[in-house]
């Protein structure tokens, strides 16, 4: 990784502005498909219970005031679906959010009062501005229904004001514009400008840089970073690229298949990273400094969420695969101070025999994995891992 994070500011210690406690979410299967499954059941001889999509499996996170931190993973992980529920657009199977350490109720009741004080920006800036309406609609619209812009002056200068904010001037031009007559940076700006309108202390960030030109996705995750330090606001920012969210983030939690496999603060988790998952994360992301060709770990596609595998949901992926991986979800264990990872190859106590290589895996086995003793030290029994690309390590 060749990028290196702004210098932020000091996020708040206490309680958080948002918390989040073993959030799940499962959504039922069409109607179409529970039929055929059902059929199929009934041939095999079997009870059918019915399909659901195990979309997030028991996430916890914290939001403090003034930091960021990143979900990374790659699409159908169940980041967005996370964010969704963090702004109570969709009702959580199970677990609670917390707002200011109170509880927040799951019932509609108070949505409109939580929404002044958690925002959600879309990743598609075209497809969540009205078309037929100009940008002075959409500034004034939030600010009308919260009784925050006033009348006359007082609206125009408020709607200039967020605009100001977030580099859109002259503004009294910009106001006058449609969606369409704007750039894609443009527009994801005026998106942002509204989430800001309501005064909010919690930003979602979901995918905001992913439909924009490379040329200018570096602004947009500067203005939020300034966002952050200017307006103390808690950032969770959602994206498929671990090298912006290194470069902007102050922790970062990697998922797959719904479940969180790893997090930690953003320089120790990409210079050090401690699950296979996270390595081809890495293995993938763009780095002009990598000494050795590129050479990914792990083969195959994410898993189907409807009937996700046993144990470790990456194990059918993992070259370092154990007998273990398949038979039971491993615990998140602590590799470094904050670092946690969830990942049987840092449980010590294990027997030779859950020790024993998985043939799960369609990529390199566990030992070709570790030519020449490459493998580094760790507090388990199992494997070790390979030296990380970050670091320059070479992927074998």
């Amino acid at each position: 990784m060749t990028e290196t994070a702004p210098s932020p500011a000091a996020p708040g210690t206490g309680v958080p502005l948002l918390e989040a406690r073993g959030l799940t979410k499962h959504f039922a299967v069409h109607h179409a498909q529970r039929r055929g499954r059902a059929r199929l059941a009934r041939a095999r001889g079997r009870r059918a219970d019915p399909p659901v999509v195990h979309a997030v499996e028991d996430v916890s996170l914290s939001l403090p005031e003034s930091g960021i931190t990143a979900v990374v993973g790659e699409s159908g992980s169940g980041k967005s679906t996370l964010a969704r529920m963090l702004a109570r657009l969709i009702t959580p199977t199970a677990g609670e959010l917390l707002l200011d350490g109170s509880p927040v109720p799951a019932q509609s009741r108070g949505r409109r009062e939580y929404a002044r004080d958690v925002q959600l920006v879309l990743q598609d800036p075209f497809s969540s501005l009205n078309p037929v309406h100009d940008v002075r609609y959409h500034l004034a619209r939030p600010l009308r229904i919260h009784g925050l812009g006033g009348q006359g002056a007082d609206l125009e200068a408020a709607m200039t004001g967020l605009l100001e904010r977030v580099s859109l001037t002259p503004a009294e031009q910009f106001l006058r514009k449609y969606p369409h007559e704007l750039s894609g940076g443009q527009r994801q700006r005026v998106a942002i400008a509204r989430a800001l309108a309501v005064r909010p202390r919690v930003l979602l960030a979901d995918e905001p840089v992913s439909m924009l030109d490379v040329s200018i996705r570096l602004g947009v995750l500067n203005l939020l970073g300034d966002l952050r330090e200017r307006d103390r606001l808690g950032i969770l920012y959602i994206t498929h690229d671990i090298a912006s969210a290194r470069y902007l983030a102050d922790v970062i939690m990697v998922m797959y298949a719904g479940q969180v496999v790893e997090s930690g603060p953003a320089v120790t988790l990409t210079d050090e990273p401690a699950h296979p998952y996270t390595r081809l994360l890495l293995s993938a992301a763009p780095d002009p400094d990598r000494p050795a060709p590129l050479s990914l770990q792990g083969r195959g596609s994410p898993p189907s969420l409807v009937d996700p595998p046993s144990g470790c949901r990456f194990h059918p992926r993992c070259p370092h695969a154990m007998a273990i991986c398949a038979e039971a979800t491993p615990p998140g264990s602590e590799v470094a101070d904050r670092h946690v990872s969830a990942c049987w190859l840092h449980v010590s106590g294990l027997t030779a025999a859950q020790r024993q290589a998985s043939g799960a895996a369609t990529g390199p086995s566990r030992a070709a994995a570790r030519p020449n003793g490459l493998d580094t030290p760790h507090p388990g029994d199992g494997p070790g891992l390979p030296p990380s690309p970050a670091t320059g390590g070479e992927e074998s």
